[in-house]
């Protein structure tokens, strides 16, 4: 069970782990074991509360396919047990970042000083731009 907040958390049953070869370098071991992990886990059909579906199906990243599942491929360490373990560290994260509410943006004025500084370095950038001109030496 993938603990992601007090009331949240996801079954097993839900998380599709498949062990693949992973990539790269490895020597002899390369071709023999399949260490590296593809975590797969369908948003839809999934137990999670509607909010954190409708924030997920929401983000623009390349994990999260069009159908609405998440893959992530873990091959950072050479045992298989470790991959798994980053794999649903890595799913955790992401779903814990969904359930962060951003703050709210009040909108503000500029400040009177801040005004008058724009103004005074766009005056300053004119008078510069103006000194580049032709200079007439009558």
């Amino acid at each position: 069970m993938l603990q992601i907040s007090t009331l949240v958390s996801i079954p097993d049953n839900e998380l599709d782990l498949q062990a693949i070869r992973a990539q790269g370098a490895g020597g002899q071991n390369i071709n023999k074991v399949s260490t590296a992990i593809h975590l797969r886990f369908n948003i839809n059909t999934s137990s999670l509360p509607e909010f954190y579906k409708d924030k997920l199906l929401a983000l623009k990243d390349q994990r999260i396919t069009k159908e609405g599942i998440i893959v992530i491929k873990s091959q950072q360490f050479r045992t298989q047990d470790k991959n798994k373990e980053d794999a649903c560290n890595r799913l955790q994260a992401l779903l814990q970042s969904v359930a962060v509410v951003s703050k709210k943006r009040m909108a503000t004025k500029p400040t009177k000083g801040s005004k008058l500084r724009r103004l005074a370095s766009k005056s300053k950038q004119s008078q510069l731009k103006a000194s580049r001109g032709t200079i007439n030496y009558d």
